[in-house]
């Protein structure tokens, strides 16, 4: 099928309508008013709910495509690392190594896929990839909403660790560590998540090194 034929096809259009709504979900998040991150929240609701809706239209319209099964998780990386990003820049309680295996754990993904395709394999996935996923997003979407409730003119010391103000008598602390906290089970699911797909396409990175022996040899 031709590039130009499936790029017309509704779930691909849906992906690429999640990428480009990304800068404008970023832009909204950086505004420091409730209704900026309000819209924000709304903008990415409607991206996460494209990638329910490009998958199942796929299969209603029958317009699954190569395009497609490139896209749909493309889509998904780039709205979900973005936005980590853009909470790591925002709360100095989010830490930088949380980030850094979520990050890993995508650019390994997308070396296996690059792999798949370069001995015409097919990657493993599983069920348990998207529920992933999905509890990335609802994760994003409750931290914003915890950013939405603080009181206005909060201010958190960049030398504050989490424990520390765990440990102390702020009236808001656990508005303040909230997003810490949800973003270490994140990162958690993320690291099991990455590790599964290496055990179960261990035999890729094997069958690879071995094609691309024969083709030395040859």
């Amino acid at each position: 099928m031709k590039i130009k034929e499936a790029i017309l096809y509704i779930p691909n259009l849906l992906s690429i309508g999640r990428i480009i709504l990304i800068p404008l979900f970023i832009y909204l998040l950086f505004i420091p008013t409730n209704t900026a991150r309000l819209w924000a929240l709304i903008v990415f609701a409607i991206a996460s709910l494209t990638d329910l809706l490009d998958g199942w239209s796929a299969r209603k319209l029958n317009q699954e495509s190569e395009l497609g099964e490139f896209l749909d998780p493309l889509a998904d990386k780039f709205l979900v690392v973005s936005t980590l990003i853009a909470l790591l820049l925002l709360d100095p309680l989010i830490s930088f190594w949380m980030v850094l295996i979520i990050v890993g754990r995508d650019v390994l993904i997308t070396f296996m896929r690059y792999l798949a395709i370069k001995i015409n394999a097919t990657l493993r996935t599983s069920r348990f990839g998207k529920v992933k996923t999905a509890f990335q997003m609802g994760s994003i979407v409750i931290i914003i909403m915890i950013y939405m409730v603080r009181t206005k003119g909060v201010h958190i010391d960049e030398a504050t660790s989490v424990f520390d103000m765990m440990n102390s008598s702020h009236p808001e602390k656990w508005y303040i560590v909230a997003p810490y906290w949800i973003m270490f089970v994140v990162t958690i699911l993320t690291a099991i998540s990455g590790l599964r797909y290496l055990y179960s396409n261990r035999d890729l990175f094997v069958e690879y090194l071995k094609k691309n022996k024969e083709k030395n040899e040859d």
